[in-house]
């Protein structure tokens, strides 16, 4: 009886979302450090007015580094808002744990070039009682499929998140309506804010 063979499908998948965030990537690296300075400002501007965002008690957000999209202007214009701010740190196993947010002198160098909070670690739990959760991505679809950097913490990390929970990629303008590839275990957000506005799917 001959061996049944993989389906084509999943390994076609990875490879056009390892495409696709190539072209992303290279797309970033043309960006200046004044329009992703001045695009940092811009979406915490949308964001802050975003009505969930006025609401919310608890924001689960990130540190931005490189070419993201800025979240310097961000998380301080939360945390001048009164709110607990709930900033990840990545375990060994790819997981997301969450710690407050406490200033950015409390933040520490990480793997990847990552900035993380030094405080208590919560669990990787905590990102549920957040009233808005806010992630990277490098693109995101009509449908609001989220592509990551391949690493799957994220989506891990929104399977935990309640449903109806405002949950929303921060993406540059071009990155929004892209042919982004789904797997199963891909989660969609609710949204993508960029400099030029907030988009619901």
């Amino acid at each position: 009886m001959p061996t049944p063979q993989p389906s084509p499908e999943p390994l076609g998948t990875t490879l056009a979302k390892v495409a696709l965030r190539d072209q992303l990537t290279t797309a970033r690296g043309r960006l200046s450090l004044v329009e992703i300075g001045g695009a940092a400002r811009r979406i915490a501007d949308r964001l802050t007015a975003v009505e969930e965002v006025r609401r919310a008690a608890s924001v689960a957000a990130y540190v931005g580094i490189g070419t993201e999209p800025g979240t310097g202007p961000l998380l301080t214009a939360l945390s001048e808002a009164g709110k607990r701010v709930l900033l990840p740190v990545l375990l060994p196993d790819g997981d997301l744990d969450w710690a407050v947010h406490t200033g950015d002198r409390d933040l520490r160098p990480a793997r990847y070039g990552l900035l993380e909070p030094t405080g208590p670690r919560l669990g990787v739990d905590a990102v549920a009682t957040a009233d808005v959760v806010l992630v990277p991505g490098l693109a995101a679809s009509h449908a609001g499929m989220r592509l990551g950097r391949g690493g799957g913490s994220y989506d891990r990390a929104l399977a935990r998140v309640p449903v109806g929970t405002f949950t929303c990629v921060l993406l540059h303008d071009d990155e929004v309506g892209r042919d982004v590839p789904a797997e199963p275990h891909d989660r969609a957000v609710a949204a993508a804010v960029t400099p030029s506005g907030l988009v619901r799917f």
